[in-house]
């Protein structure tokens, strides 16, 4: 399969890895005033790099014995915390609400990467696909998941790459039709993680109704699942997870 790495994808790459600055006045408000003297606005954190900073810091290096694994995405991972997220187990909720890939490009390394994990699982690409921050291409989605998954591997990280789940619709946002671009995005994924060495967490063909939609027992809303949608989900990750620690 033929890399695509477009410029965009290459600077957030460097922005994860630390090697990139943004030019100067990016992420800033100014104006002029009467002595000509510029006024900064506080600079917008667009990745949302402060959500998890100070927990990060408290959660400390895993121990030799312990399998911590990172799950990394929007805010169907976000929420999962709040839906008995594994009890007991060295699982790290890393997703933040609304996050597109190029996003959680840009806060890989401080959310996975220095947590060592010995797996990260990605679930994203959907919030892509709504426009929250742009247009995007399939390409451009491919791009940031391929990237995201190179630097996990850098770093000795198993990579499970999690099929987005099924959208009719969004209800933030009507008429993006997903549902087909899911199922191809789906695909390609699948495709991608069998040639690069990756796990393919399934998470879509249980969930998914014949509109195709996501059941409407799994959702309030379409898009998020609920209770039974986690029950569902949770054996796919463990199975995902048992097979990158070679736990079949």
């Amino acid at each position: 399969m033929k890399m695509r790495l477009a410029w965009s994808t290459l600077l957030l790459a460097g922005l994860a890895f630390g090697q990139a600055a943004a030019p100067a006045g990016v992420g800033s408000v100014g104006a002029a005033g009467a002595s000509g003297a510029v006024r900064t606005a506080a600079p917008v954190d667009w990745a949302n790099l402060n959500r998890y900073r100070d927990a990060n810091a408290k959660l400390g290096a895993p121990t030799t014995d312990e399998d911590r694994v990172v799950f990394m995405g929007d805010s169907i991972t976000d929420a999962w915390v709040r839906f008995n997220f594994f009890p007991g187990k060295p699982y790290i909720g890393r997703g933040i609400s609304g996050q597109t890939t190029p996003q959680m490009l840009v806060r890989f390394r401080q959310d996975v990467v220095d947590l060592k994990p010995k797996v990260v699982l990605i679930l994203a690409g959907t919030n892509d696909i709504a426009g929250n921050t742009g247009p995007s291409t399939p390409e451009m989605i491919e791009d940031n998941l391929m990237t995201m998954a190179d630097i996990a591997k850098a770093n000795g990280i198993k990579v499970v790459l999690c099929s987005i789940t099924p959208a009719f619709d969004y209800p933030w946002k009507r008429g993006m039709e997903p549902a087909p671009k899911i199922l191809a995005l789906n695909a390609w994924m699948k495709e991608y993680a069998a040639k690069a060495g990756l796990i393919y967490a399934d998470y879509y063909s249980a969930m998914v109704d014949e509109r195709p939609g996501m059941k409407t027992e799994l959702s309030t809303d379409g898009v998020h699942p609920n209770q039974a949608g986690y029950d569902l989900m949770a054996p796919v990750a463990e199975r995902a997870i048992a097979q990158a620690l070679g736990r079949k």
